[in-house]
């Protein structure tokens, strides 16, 4: 099964985790990447409030086209209990994903909020069916099992697991 791993990522955390799903199962690895670059201040002010309001930031890629792909997995960071601008727009980016799955995931300092079930409502509407969920705290993304079993989901998708 042929893997498409796209994701946003500000600090890196989404990015290592991402980078470690394509070591293990292989696949394309798409990095979304706002044009106009966030500081550290407009992050948390600029940023969080498009997040809050789930708005798109103009991002690159503009399109990405994932007809080759039989999963989508999808990672973004959580800011104010959403998906980052940019991940939204990644999402509205996806061309060739109707018939799909994706598996998704969110990176957190404590609680995402909304940030899956946002995600996975934008999915479906392109007719994407998420199959599987995941979250990682600040703590639990040094926990290796917790990773492990996003790795192994990515590998068995498709097998019925």
């Amino acid at each position: 099964m042929r893997s498409c791993i796209i994701y946003h990522s500000y600090t890196g955390i989404t990015r290592s985790i991402a980078e470690i799903i394509q070591a293990s199962c292989g696949g394309d690895l798409i990095e979304v990447k706002p044009r106009q670059k966030y500081t550290t201040l407009t992050a948390y002010t600029a940023g969080c409030l498009r997040a809050r309001n789930e708005e798109r930031d103009p991002v690159d890629p503009e399109i990405i086209d994932v007809s080759s792909c039989d999963l989508l997995v999808i990672g973004t960071p959580v800011w104010v209990w959403k998906p980052t601008p940019a991940t939204n727009a990644g999402i509205a980016a996806l061309k060739g994903c109707e018939g799909k799955q994706a598996i998704i995931f969110a990176t957190c300092g404590g609680q995402p909020g909304e940030t899956l079930s946002i995600m996975k409502s934008a999915l479906e509407a392109k007719g994407v069916k998420v199959v599987r969920e995941f979250t990682f705290t600040k703590r639990e993304i040094k926990e290796p099992d917790k990773i492990s079993n996003l790795v192994n989901a990515v590998k068995n998708a498709g097998n019925g697991d």
